[in-house]
């Protein structure tokens, strides 16, 4: 997946009424990592879910490698998502199924050969150094350890885009940093990652290209972390 571009997008939630976000423009380019910072309700959430296609623009359009969102459909929109992983604030690991299970579920639907699972499942859970949980079921684990068990989830499919929404916002410092470098991992090997917090230490810990939105408006687009303010 190639350049993601959003061109003058606003976003109007018609059952409440809410302009969400006002004629943003944005381009992220294959391999970037970004910050999207912001206070609670600028926008961020909103701009992911239009990235994922679960909204369609109010105004403007969204565009990946020159492809308008909105036209895709059926099988399209079901491949276009299999190259996004997600990380939300809270883990959303199904309950009745072991982390191994959580994860094999992801490499069903992607139509993974089921003989590839095992090696997969094992190289993924040895990055985020928990092996020796596959057997466990999300009760069983930490709040940081559930966690790693869902940036592993996004990551299994080996996604070519990794959006992330608060993923740390539950996690107190080191298991934040924790999982701010497993995202470094998957940047490093050419992983396009969007992260949206409102936590200035990841911004610190890994200065990158840093997108601040303010009341649904881009306020700043600067790299280094220099957008925290």
């Amino acid at each position: 997946m190639g350049v993601i571009h959003l061109h003058r997008v606003s976003l109007e939630y018609p059952r409440t009424k809410t302009m969400a976000l006002y004629n943003i423009n944005l381009e992220v380019r294959r391999g970037e990592f970004v910050f999207l910072v912001g206070h609670s309700g600028a926008g961020k959430s909103s701009l992911l879910g239009l990235l994922l296609r679960r909204y369609h623009p109010s105004s403007g359009a969204v565009y990946v490698n020159g492809v308008d969102l909105r036209k895709l459909r059926g099988n399209r929109l079901a491949l276009y998502r299999r190259k996004v992983g997600v990380v939300f604030q809270d883990h959303r690991l199904l309950a009745d199924r072991t982390v191994q299970e959580n994860l094999a579920f992801v490499l069903r639907v992607q139509g993974v050969p089921r003989r590839e699972w095992e090696a997969r499942i094992t190289r993924i859970l040895r990055t985020v150094g928990l092996v020796h949980k596959k057997r466990a079921f999300p009760y069983q684990l930490s709040v940081g350890e559930a966690q790693r068990v869902a940036v592993a989830r996004a990551l299994i499919g080996e996604p070519e885009v990794l959006l992330a929404d608060e993923p740390t916002g539950n996690l107190d410092l080191e298991n934040a940093l924790g999982v701010l470098q497993l995202f470094k991992l998957a940047h490093a090997k050419g992983t396009t990652v969007i992260v949206a917090t409102h936590a200035p230490e990841l911004v610190r810990a890994y200065p990158q290209r840093v997108v601040r939105l303010k009341n649904g408006q881009l306020v700043a687009d600067e790299h280094g972390g220099r957008s925290l303010r």
